[in-house]
């Protein structure tokens, strides 16, 4: 038996990276899955991939009237909603903050922290008349430590991991669990460059214990742990899978 069996899951930015990945584990765990992106054609060839376990819906995740669709398919094609993942984000690179535009800055809270909340707030409802269910909310490093140049991305972190504990709070009484993952340099995801040589690698994670980059597969299997029953009793906490970068 899989970990997900019989959870339906949605996962929000599934077209590619990260959010490619914890959709198809979610189904190799015996989910089933509804996968979002605002990149239709990606999307799509995810979920024809991953066969009649998931099914694909085009999603802005800043649009509330988009959030009530993407739940209302969950409901018709599956039955209902077990699990969210709110991994949709966008990442500008990094900037100080008097040459920071202002309207990056409003973007990127507004797809990373708005969109976020949005997820929460409508997955609410079908998650308590299913008596429970599990948000996972990807946040980052970022968001546990300040880093010069992040204003936007780091601030928009820093919202998620705090929305995240207030959700657990609200959300306990209905069965609810709502966690925060906090990745690191993870390879195979837009904000990862490849070092080129081997004294570069070297230098570059010298202050990493592990003295690599994380894998999508990494960050995925603790997604999928959140998900899952194996993590009943977790709550409103802040899971880092970084190898070591911030202790």
């Amino acid at each position: 038996m899989g970990e997900l069996d019989g959870k339906v899951v949605i996962v929000t930015g599934a077209a590619q990276g990260m959010g490619r990945r914890h959709a198809e584990r979610c189904v190799a765990a015996g989910a089933r899955v509804i996968a979002t992106d605002v990149q239709e054609e990606l999307g799509r060839e995810v979920a024809g991939a991953l066969g009649d376990g998931a099914r694909f819906v085009a999603h802005d995740v800043t649009d509330e009237a988009a959030w009530s669709h993407v739940v209302k398919t969950a409901a018709a094609e599956f039955g209902g909603v077990d699990g969210l993942v709110n991994n949709a984000a966008i990442y500008h690179g990094t900037c100080p903050i008097e040459d920071e535009a202002l309207s990056v800055f409003e973007q990127t809270l507004r797809i990373n922290v708005v969109g976020t909340w949005l997820g929460i707030k409508n997955v609410i409802a079908p998650m308590r008349e299913r008596g429970g269910g599990a948000i996972v909310n990807i946040s980052s490093i970022a968001g546990m430590k300040g880093l010069p140049g992040f204003s936007s991305y780091g601030s928009s972190k820093w919202a998620v991991r705090g929305l995240t504990k207030i959700a657990a709070k609200e959300l306990g009484e209905h069965g609810i669990r709502v966690n925060s993952v906090h990745p690191g340099g993870i390879e195979g995801t837009g904000m990862f460059t490849p070092a080129q040589t081997a004294d570069e690698r070297q230098q570059r994670y010298a202050g990493v214990p592990l003295g690599r980059p994380g894998r999508t597969d990494e960050v995925s299997s603790l997604v999928i742990f959140l998900l899952s029953a194996a993590s009943s009793y977790v709550t409103g906490v802040e899971h880092v899978i970084d190898g070591g970068s911030i202790v």
